[in-house]
């Protein structure tokens, strides 16, 4: 497999193509429904009830533009009734449980979300007459060993995530990594998985998240409390990894060897302290706006440093990433402020995707 050299995203490509997403009611499958249908193409959603109030599928309107079912997607009668209805020829994998503090509280819930979820779409893929061409399970960068080390895991690096979230993920990517092995590679159906960073961008109303309690707290005018100011972290502006992921369902659509176990996130330069990264958000959003240090006593375990290398996506596909940190803070609280302000996100939203692509 050559390297290609250049960034090779052609959003001519997925004009109406049929694509199914899992977890299209969340904060990234949002964002990637509504880069989707900029593009042209036939969008259908499995997911359940959007996860916050207020949400970005909602004041988007993107139900309003797509087959959305609303289902879990531990339910493999219902997600196969609307996997099959869809016949999709694309596949992004989203549906999870995201967040390592509530992996803490019901471990049960996420085991059976993360993996068995993953396990449900795969015999859908598994079982229908016409499989899709090109399969995208959406994992994340905490999938690996953390031995804590200063430099950015690889790809080929052993998967052992610590905490319920991050272990679930790892065994994700066990499961496609066998389903993928014993069941796809004589249909020809490619299958990748994308192990992202910590990701930020305007429309995400998450609990547990920082950028989003550093909003919440700056609406109420109070100071900002950060539990662990001193852990770094690979943050993205979300178009980033949503970039890679339509590359990378593109380019094993039109050729199977670009199928792999893919990295996304940024570059060394933008992983920085948590710390940092709300000294930003202060300084973008003004008003005198502060933070306080309040880290915890005995706290449930979280890495305290981590981050990617990423050279395999920049090398094979050609991605890189064209925000850096400071773009990506700014750009997230513009998207916030005109939220506030009560304009049309979406027009907002349209300006800031056509501005990154062109970059």
């Amino acid at each position: 497999m050559e390297s290609v050299g250049k960034m090779m995203l052609d959003v001519n490509f997925f004009h109406d193509k049929r694509i199914f997403i899992t977890g299209h009611t969340g904060f990234k499958g949002s964002w990637l429904c509504y880069m989707l249908l900029g593009m042209g193409a036939k969008v259908s959603g499995y997911s359940l009830e959007p996860p916050t109030k207020p949400n970005l599928f909602t004041v988007c309107g993107i139900e309003k533009n797509i087959n959305s079912v609303i289902g879990d997607i531990r339910d493999f009668n219902v997600l196969k009734q609307a996997f099959n209805q869809c016949n999709p020829e694309i596949v992004f994998h989203l549906a999870a449980q995201p967040l390592v503090r509530e992996s803490y509280k019901n471990p049960r819930y996420t085991y059976e979300t993360n993996v068995m979820g993953t396990v449900n779409l795969l015999e859908c893929i598994r079982t229908v007459e016409i499989p899709p061409r090109s399969i995208v399970n959406i994992t994340t960068d905490k999938v690996y060993k953390n031995n804590e080390w200063i430099w950015g895991y690889r790809e080929n690096e052993p998967l052992d995530g610590f905490d319920p979230y991050s272990n679930s993920k790892s065994c994700s990517e066990l499961v496609t990594h066998s389903y993928k092995n014993s069941f796809f590679s004589e249909n020809r159906i490619a299958v990748s998985t994308a192990r992202a960073g910590n990701v930020i961008g305007g429309g995400d109303f998450a609990n547990d998240r920082i950028l989003p309690d550093c909003i919440r707290a700056a609406q109420r005018g109070e100071k900002i409390m950060v539990r662990n100011p001193a852990s770094i972290r690979p943050y993205q502006h979300v178009l980033e990894p949503l970039h890679a992921y339509l590359m990378i369902a593109q380019k094993q659509y039109e050729d199977i060897n670009y199928a792999d176990y893919y990295n996304i996130g940024p570059d060394d330069h933008d992983c920085v302290p948590t710390a940092a990264l709300v000294q930003m958000f202060c300084e973008y959003w003004g008003n005198g706006q502060s933070w306080e240090n309040i880290s915890e006593i005995n706290p449930p375990h979280e890495a305290h440093f981590l981050k990617l290398d990423c050279s395999k996506i920049k090398d094979i596909l050609g991605w890189k990433p064209i925000w850096n940190i400071d773009t990506a803070v700014g750009k997230t609280v513009e998207w916030t402020k005109a939220y506030f302000s009560k304009e049309k996100v979406s027009n907002l939203m349209d300006r800031q995707i056509k501005e990154f692509l062109q970059e």
